[in-house]
């Protein structure tokens, strides 16, 4: 099944409420929400009390992306926020091993990304313990970039892993998302879809329903 993770990165903050049950209304299944340091990445976005506040106010699944240094030290505080699904980078700690095995003691799903100049053969020995794997398709820590080509090839890559061995996770990609992409990204074998300018740009239900209607008939190109 395919996903759409809208990005309240791009959100009208204050109207953030109205948005997100437009969103709802619109028919995402998730919410993607970026959690910047200011160290791992340039930039600082929101915590604890946005998450805990906008909990209320929706039952969509929270896909909360961590990029942030040492991410074990917040993992519990995220997860009595809200959070369903906690991804974490890659780059962002010494030992993912315990990262995922703190964020399943707290009761969440598992993600794992890479930034874009990461090979995508580093996620593949956690492929089986994660329960989803996010492919950065721009450099993390600002939103409104372009899709860089090449991360593409990266996300057919792990498609075929995961389809050689019959594997389960979901492959999300983040960055540069728009309507004119958005099938390519599908067919090279994403099925969790994260927008946000493409989404909180203009009428917020009808580019969700737009966005949707491509997600509820696009298939991976398994010839690619």
């Amino acid at each position: 099944m395919n996903i759409l993770s809208p990005s309240i990165l791009a959100a009208d903050y204050t109207r953030l409420g109205q948005q997100i049950q437009e969103v709802q209304r619109g028919g995402a299944q998730y919410l993607h929400i970026d959690v910047m340091d200011g160290l791992f990445v340039p930039s600082i976005s929101i915590g604890f009390p946005v998450i805990e506040t906008i909990r209320k106010a929706t039952n969509l699944l929270f896909d909360v992306h961590l990029m942030i240094l040492d991410p074990i030290r917040y993992v519990d505080r995220f997860a009595k926020a809200g959070a369903d699904l906690i991804t974490f980078h890659w780059e962002s700690c010494e030992n993912a091993w315990l990262v995922i095995q703190k964020i399943k003691e707290c009761g969440c799903k598992v993600g794992l990304s890479i930034k874009p100049d990461t090979p995508v053969e580093q996620v593949y020995p956690y492929l089986s313990d994660v329960d989803m794997i996010l492919i950065m398709t721009v450099e993390p820590g600002f939103g409104g970039q372009k899709l860089i080509p090449k991360t593409v090839d990266k996300i057919k890559e792990l498609y075929a892993v995961k389809k050689k061995n019959q594997m389960l996770f979901d492959i999300e990609v983040d960055g540069g998302i728009t309507k004119g992409n958005l099938l390519e990204i599908i067919q090279a074998g994403a099925n969790v879809v994260v927008a946000g300018s493409a989404i909180f740009k203009g009428d917020v239900e009808q580019n969700v329903r737009d966005v949707m209607s491509v997600l509820c008939v696009a298939t991976p190109d398994d010839k690619k």
